[in-house]
């Protein structure tokens, strides 16, 4: 079902992604789009969700495209080294980040560029695939909320459900039967002009971090259809890896 059709030149890497994806995305579950239309039509925003699965940017994808928008990832700089995936990225509009780096302000000044012209920037303000154990959302990085004060575009929080049921966190093979079915929902702007009005500072930034991450969490127990944890989990306090597989560590994503 596509709610709003895309507007824009798609290229031919998104072309090539959707013939190849957009079918066995479609065969592999069923899926419930809420509230798609709150996605911006034109213009630059920030869509920021929960991580539970590595097949979550293809969901996402899919559920913009839907919504008539091309999405454009902070994608891990890794994924780029093999040169057919990278040019393939590249030509798709990604943006390389290299996590837990100096180099990672490249990658910021990029998805700032990018809102500035327009774009739709996804962003995983976890960092990474959820430590929580029963999967919620966790503590928040401060990215998209750098992106969003500096840029002045809205951030449409996206909480979503269902993908970890066909491919669990690091899992390697995926879970097709029976058939899944995904639940993503799109929430209101996150409001944050207060915060842009104010002189730029570490208390404000981590302010509108929180208030991201709380609009997520909304989302994520609206569609679970269950309540969130009354705190939201830390890696760092639980002495848990924040990147790879938190259950061997020397794993790397």
């Amino acid at each position: 079902m596509t709610v709003r059709k895309l507007s824009q030149p798609r290229g031919w890497a998104f072309g090539l992604g959707v013939a190849i994806l957009k079918p066995p995305l479609l065969g592999i579950a069923s899926r419930t789009w809420i509230d798609g239309e709150k996605i911006p039509a034109t213009g630059g925003c920030v869509i920021a969700l929960n991580h539970i699965s590595h097949l979550d940017p293809l969901l996402v994808a899919h559920f913009l495209y839907d919504h008539g928008r091309l999405p454009r990832y902070l994608a891990k700089s890794g994924l780029f080294t093999n040169k057919a995936l990278g040019g393939f990225l590249t030509s798709a509009g990604q943006i390389p980040v290299e996590r837990l780096s100096r180099n990672a302000v490249g990658a910021y000044d990029a998805a700032v560029q990018a809102v500035n012209d327009g774009e739709c920037v996804v962003v995983y303000p976890e960092g990474t695939i959820t430590r929580d154990p029963d999967l919620w959302p966790m503590r928040g990085k401060t990215g998209a909320a750098r992106i969003a004060l500096e840029t002045s575009a809205p951030v449409i929080p996206i909480g979503h459900w269902g993908a970890q049921s066909i491919l669990p966190p690091y899992a390697h093979k995926p879970d097709l039967w029976p058939r899944k079915h995904i639940t993503m929902k799109a929430g209101d702007p996150v409001p944050l002009d207060d915060l842009r009005a104010e002189e730029r500072s570490q208390r404000n930034i981590h302010a509108a971090t929180d208030r991201i991450m709380e609009a997520i969490t909304t989302l994520v127990s609206d569609v679970r259809g269950e309540p969130a944890p009354a705190e939201r989990f830390d890696p760092r306090k639980a002495g848990v890896e924040e990147t790879g597989n938190p259950n061997r560590k020397r794993d790397r994503e």
